[in-house]
């Protein structure tokens, strides 16, 4: 009995430790050994230590004499026997815990995902580590966060050889959530505790936790976690443990934990996962079909593996007949999984979360996530959804935010976040079953109706002389920032182009077709189109606005856009075109008696038949077009209608009347402190004197513009002024100062994100080193011209191809003009 009862020298060790009150931490620093020295010593992993080791531990703990030599007797192993026979181990021992699920075979990609979690993990297990290895995956459902953390804690089995712990928290359903007690009881009981010793008390039943997981080298793997709160009470005290811990929730404030948030697979990753399930051979046989499936899946594991079980099973099906089923957006969701394994369920499971939760923010989000999803567009910012949801933008903030912490909206930049496609698709789903086509169509006006009021302030800044300013109807929403100046405004309608574009035409196809108010965001958006050069956007949406504002009584917003629908031919080169839209327009404007639109047409048919050389009949509209405009005493139009009689005198070589219609233009400008004006008729008058050989003064014209826009501060108007005078200067001959504008040209315009200027330009230089014999410089300049003019401007796309062909066919060149406006 007496044998049976001596303690061992784990269980010394580790009294005489609690009684002096130190950690295993404080006493490994205390006597001089490392914490890992301490550990496997309690843990009786090694039962012999070094007699320093034992030396050491002696002086540290301030034994007495009788204990100091008990410790030493034990430590020789002459006391240290076992207290049952080696052949009967005790009933409360435990064997290892190996509790992960297998790991998947198929497990594709995520290398840097799997080298930063082995970085965290494989380093806190060694003897210098001071803190508990801790790694949060998160992400959306379906994104495969349960399979990378059970591949990569399969890799560290050997760090962790005290067991691996898995869990299922249930954070997102089915059902409620695992509660704390629960867990703990569970990672308890495989750990070896009793049932009956594990207090119900969370502080106490985490203290024991600890304790039990204290000197061991255990990795936890928590799965599914709802929240930190859930998940800290369950986390190891000491260093040697680590956990991984998954949520479709953020766990950004988990203190000390490596954070990763896994987003879709990308296109290489999606098919070699794909080959993983049905063979490579079918995947190498229809690559291209391949591909179109992985983008249906929303490049999504569970998804894919959906898609891919289901070909794996069908092995006579084409991978495009699968294709062709989910070809339907709305519909495939169908292709992915019916049940509580597929794609509809595993978000469904995210968003009933939100709405069974207790906070009325998390049940406002789940309800505002079907509107959130009926616009079309590439992103969503903050003040969208608030338009979407008729709330303050404070509200719509958080709303978003708890969403994107629930990953079912992905924040791509400050107030910019972006659904993933089948999100998306089960947002509209909800949003069908819910809300009625009026609901959904009301949701998108108000959203068009905020890009209106958007376009209606940027034309105030850019043109606050236009007679369309009057035509607006939309008023303020109070959502729009306070621009502080012109190039504010368009940088925020460039952010939105794409966005605004896709609602434009999303529309088109909903009961907002016979809206005037498509009309009308049309017309606000002349003063951002012509300022960007956004011509082939001004063509489609004046496509069809014209009827509609007819249709709905607006006479006036119809002629002008009937006008405004002339100026992209005009500025791609199709005068004719333009030309036959100006006089209808001319028509319109005469039918209600608007004498501003009757002159401001005639003036365009001056410029546009002085282009086509029609002289006479050009000066003919340019005196019709001056004189309606001393009528009415508009100087604003006065000075348009000089401009273009002045470039008309320049043609018939009465340059004396020309610099004075030209001179008189420019006063008017400048008396009325329209910088946008003074530069525009600087610009066209150089432009005119280049056209009839007057070099010097057009050089000194433009280098006035320049001046103009240097004081400004605009860069495009700067890269304009830049482009003319490298024209100039290469009409007449000065090629080495007309490639030194175009650079300089080139650097404002790629600030100012003007794509067309940019690639205009790189034409001029590839025409101005063709002329100077440097036909590979030429021909580069004109590939980066093609690259960057690409869906952007068809007419100077074609310029440069056709320069490209003749220079590769070496054909002369001589430098000359573009017969139409920089």
């Amino acid at each position: 009995m007496a044998e049976l009862s001596t303690p061992s020298l784990s269980e010394l060790l580790r009294t005489f430790r609690a009684r002096a009150g130190f950690t295993q931490a404080a006493l490994a620093e205390k006597a001089g050994l490392s914490e890992q020295a301490i550990s496997v010593l309690e843990r009786g992993t090694r039962s012999r230590p070094r007699a320093d080791t034992v030396r050491a531990l002696t002086q540290a703990l301030a034994l007495t004499a009788a204990e100091a030599d008990q410790f030493r007797t034990v430590a020789r192993g002459k006391l240290g026997t076992p207290r049952t026979s080696p052949k009967e181990p005790a009933a409360d021992q435990v064997p290892t815990p190996w509790q992960l699920p297998p790991a998947a075979p198929d497990f594709t990609g995520r290398a840097a995902q799997v080298d930063a979690i082995l970085s965290v993990l494989r380093d806190s297990t060694g003897d210098g580590a001071s803190a508990v290895g801790l790694v949060t995956v998160t992400g959306m459902g379906g994104i495969g966060k349960t399979t990378l953390a059970v591949h990569v804690a399969h890799m560290l089995a050997d760090s962790y050889p005290n067991g691996h712990l898995y869990l299922n928290l249930r954070g997102y359903g089915p059902g409620a959530p695992m509660s704390t007690t629960d867990a703990q009881r569970h990672l308890l009981r495989s750990l070896g505790s009793d049932i009956a010793s594990i207090p119900d008390d969370v502080d106490e039943a985490t203290a024991l936790l600890r304790s039990q997981l204290a000197g061991r080298r255990v990795l936890l793997l928590l799965d599914n976690a709802a929240d930190v709160a859930q998940v800290v009470p369950l986390l190891p005290g000491h260093a040697g443990s680590g956990a991984i811990i998954t949520s479709r929730g953020s766990l950004a404030n988990l203190p000390g934990a490596r954070q990763i948030l896994l987003d879709a697979l990308s296109e290489s990753e999606s098919v070699d996962l794909l080959a993983g399930v049905i063979g490579p051979s079918r995947v190498a046989a229809e690559p291209d079909a391949t591909r179109v499936l992985a983008s249906y899946s929303g490049r999504l594991p569970l998804a894919i593996r959906l898609v891919g079980g289901r070909l794996a099973t069908r092995p006579t099906w084409p991978i495009q007949h699968f294709v062709d089923l989910l070809q339907d957006q709305e519909r495939r969701l169908d292709g992915l999984g019916s049940d509580e394994t597929g794609v509809r369920a595993s978000i469904a499971s995210s968003v009933q979360f939100l709405e069974t939760s207790d906070r009325d923010l998390d049940r406002q989000a789940a309800g505002a996530l079907p509107l959130l999803t009926v616009p079309d567009g590439s992103d969503l910012t903050t003040a969208v959804a608030a338009v979407l949801l008729e709330v303050p933008i404070r509200r719509a903030d958080a709303i978003v935010e708890r969403l994107a912490d629930l990953n079912l909206l992905e924040s791509v930049a400050p107030a910019r976040y972006r659904f993933h496609d089948l999100i998306r698709a089960y947002g509209r789903e909800v949003a069908e079953q819910t809300l009625s086509p009026l609901e959904r169509d009301e949701a998108l006006a108000r959203v068009l109706r905020y890009y209106t009021e958007a376009a209606w302030i940027c034309q105030r800044l850019t043109h606050s002389t236009s007679p369309r300013l009057p035509l607006a109807t939309v008023g303020s929403s109070g959502l729009l920032p306070t621009f502080s100046s012109r190039e504010a405004s368009l940088r925020w309608l460039d952010a939105e182009q794409r966005n605004m574009m896709d609602r434009f035409r999303q529309a088109r196809q909903t009961g907002l077709a016979d809206s005037v108010l498509l009309a009308e965001l049309a017309l606000a958006l002349f003063g951002y189109h012509e300022s960007r050069r956004r011509w082939q956007d001004m063509r489609e949406m004046s496509t069809g606005a014209i009827e509609l504002a007819q249709r709905h009584g607006r006479p006036a917003t119809a002629a002008w856009l009937q006008h405004d629908g002339a100026i992209p031919d005009a500025e791609t080169g199709a005068a004719a075109s333009a030309i036959v839209r100006i006089q209808t327009a001319l028509k319109m404007f005469s039918q209600i008696d608007d004498l501003f639109g009757q002159a401001r047409s005639a003036s365009s048919l001056a410029y546009l038949l002085g282009v086509e050389g029609q002289i006479d009949d050009a000066l003919a509209y340019g005196r019709m077009a001056l004189a309606l405009s001393r009528t009415i005493q508009d100087p604003t139009l006065e000075g348009v209608s000089l401009t273009a009689v002045g470039g008309l005198y320049d043609r018939i070589g009465d340059f004396a009347a020309a610099d004075a219609a030209l001179a008189e233009g420019i006063a008017l400008a400048e008396r009325a402190g329209d910088t946008r004006a003074i530069f525009k008729r600087y610009l066209n008058a150089a432009f005119a004197h280049v056209q009839v050989r007057r070099y010097d003064d057009a050089i000194g014209m433009a280098r006035r513009a320049l001046q103009v826009t240097e004081q400004s501060g605009d860069s495009t108007f700067q890269a304009e002024s830049h482009h003319l005078l490298a024209i100039a200067h290469a009409a007449k001959g000065d090629l080495g100062a007309a490639a030194g504008h175009v650079e300089s040209g080139l650097l404002l315009a790629r600030a100012a994100r003007d794509p067309e200027r940019e690639g205009r330009l790189h034409i001029e230089l590839a025409k101005i080193n063709a002329a100077d014999g440097d036909r590979a410089a030429a021909v580069e300049q004109l590939n980066a011209a093609l690259s960057v003019l690409k869906n952007v401007s068809e007419v100077a796309y074609q310029d440069a191809g056709e320069l490209l062909e003749k220079l590769l066919r070496d054909e002369i060149y001589n430098y000359r003009i573009s017969t139409y406006s920089i």
